[in-house]
């Protein structure tokens, strides 16, 4: 699942993944994301989600979504540094993250590795 406000990032994030045979939810902010989980059948196993978003943010929409696919993985993305982010108390430090700009191969390497690692 793709969570991002930006349509042009969020529709070129879901071409590129969908290219590397992923198949892809898309929404443009966590209320979105909220009503596609619960309408969806089946498992989520990875959700992409930018950091700032109107409303609601990508922490908070993970938060909210885990209990309903506690085996979903979380990249977050943020045109912000990582150490940005952390510093400011956004997330925590570990967590997958991933910065804007990235490239279309940066991102479809990222969720590979995600997706790959042992879950912890």
């Amino acid at each position: 699942m793709i969570v991002e406000d930006n349509d042009s990032l969020r529709k070129l994030a879901r071409k590129t993944l969908q290219h590397h045979g992923y198949k892809i939810l898309e929404a443009k902010n966590g209320e979105g994301a909220l009503r596609i989980c619960k309408e969806h059948e089946g498992p989520i196993q990875l959700m992409i989600t930018d950091v700032v978003m109107p409303k609601m943010g990508g922490k908070e929409t993970a938060e909210r979504l885990q209990p309903l696919h506690p085996q979903m993985k979380v990249i977050y993305m943020s045109g912000y540094t990582d150490d940005a982010i952390v510093h400011h108390g956004v997330l925590a430090p570990g967590l997958n993250f991933i910065e804007k700009p990235f490239t279309l191969e940066g991102l479809a390497r990222k969720v590979r590795e995600v997706l790959d690692a042992e879950n912890e």
